[in-house]
């Protein structure tokens, strides 16, 4: 993956190690939930496919010679969701608690500026939240979001422990080389991957279109990809233009629906 540029982030903090970035979240529970629904909306959310385990082996240089994962035991989310006919004029309070440790955000920020990091105008995902969203996604009671919850943790995990075995210390600890050096072998599922890193890539991967789906849902994602909806225009709807009553005749000139031709004024 392209190197990022490290810009300090007003929303993260130093441990008293100096080492490990420490998340501050500072969105309020209403506009992460505001953003838990965009997300769950969101059409660049595809499923992620099972992933069966494999033998775990390991090298005496400390490096793995094949797929180690770590088989999470987690406990289960019981609390309730909003039922299948919410208020959204006044929506109650959160019915369940968020779930990531200040360590699990903190990891969740490193990746999520490695997949977005701040680029000319444009805010890292950190900076715009995005950790504070993934942690409601992963922490909502919903079938979807639990079997995530298990996806997005055992892969928190498994970067710890594959920064242990290479480096001797926690992902967050490691210097932009080692880390990238990690993530680049995880960073897409595909037939160059090795067989070791297939499995942690389908999680990475799931990770990543949170990261990315969570980013432009924000206002600040929106307006970097240039969308223009859902705002209001002063005085009369002008309408399409020419151009565009011109091009939707055609098409439906070459689909023999020229009946429902607009005429051009």
């Amino acid at each position: 993956m392209q190197k990022p540029t490290i810009i300090p982030n007003p929303n993260t903090t130093e441990h008293a190690d100096g080492l490990t970035p420490a998340y501050t979240n500072h969105l309020s529970r209403r506009d992460s939930l505001k953003l838990l629904a965009a997300l769950a909306a969101s059409a660049m959310l595809p499923s992620l496919s099972g992933c069966e385990p494999t033998p775990t082996a390991k090298t005496a240089s400390g490096t793995t010679s094949a797929e180690h994962w770590p088989e999470l035991k987690l406990q289960p989310v019981t609390a309730k969701g909003y039922g299948k006919d919410p208020n959204l004029i006044m929506p109650p309070e959160a019915p369940w608690p968020l779930t990531l440790t200040a360590a699990q955000l903190s990891l969740v920020a490193l990746l999520s500026d490695i997949i977005v990091p701040q680029e000319g105008q444009s805010p890292s995902a950190s900076a715009v939240q995005v950790p504070t969203v993934i942690d409601e996604w992963v922490s909502a009671p919903y079938p979807s979001q639990q079997r995530d919850r298990l996806t997005i943790l055992s892969a928190l995990a498994w970067l710890d422990d594959e920064a242990a075995l290479r480096f001797s210390q926690q992902f967050t600890a490691l210097g932009t080389t080692q880390q990238l050096a990690i993530i680049d072998d995880i960073a897409y599922d595909n037939e160059q991957t090795p067989q070791q890193f297939q499995r942690v890539a389908k999680a990475f991967g799931r990770l990543r279109n949170l990261v990315l789906a969570a980013y432009f849902c924000t206002p600040e994602g929106i307006k970097d990809i240039g969308y223009l909806g859902n705002v209001p225009i002063a005085g009369a709807y002008p309408g399409p233009t020419p151009e565009a009553y011109s091009h939707l005749n055609k098409t439906l000139a070459e689909l023999g629906l020229s009946d429902f031709a607009y005429p051009v004024s």
